[in-house]
């Protein structure tokens, strides 16, 4: 019925410019123009995510992308060195880095210039 191969995840924005800048400079991942003002994030080899302005944006309440890594604490280091700090949720122990290290992988949040939440993630 659906052609998995096809589907693909998205997500708003509120800032494309300032989104563009920090995927591509802050976070040094593929950024390219799609169709009709659109953004295409490209992560892993499947289809990319795609990036849409919304005038009346919401921040996603929940994680919208996880990214694995080898070393959190490296990453860690590396995103707070680029402004970019970790956040801090009630329910998880957190170290003094931000990173959650209890009952799975480890785990560090932040957002990106629309306040999405992102993770790091070592398993």
């Amino acid at each position: 019925m659906l052609n998995g191969k096809t589907a693909f995840s998205g997500f708003s924005v509120s800032d494309i410019e300032k989104t563009r800048n920090f995927y591509s400079n802050k976070l040094q991942l593929k950024v390219t123009d799609g169709v009709m003002g659109l953004l295409e994030l490209h992560v892993g080899s499947g289809n990319p995510v795609i990036i849409y302005p919304k005038e009346n944006h919401q921040p996603a309440s929940f994680t919208i992308l996880n990214f694995p890594v080898d070393d959190i604490e490296a990453a860690v280091d590396k995103l707070n060195a680029q402004g970019i700090p970790m956040e801090r949720y009630e329910g998880f122990e957190q170290d003094e880095k931000g990173i959650a290290r209890g009952g799975g992988p480890f785990m560090a949040w932040f957002k990106d210039p629309s306040g999405n939440v992102l993770a790091l993630m070592q398993e």
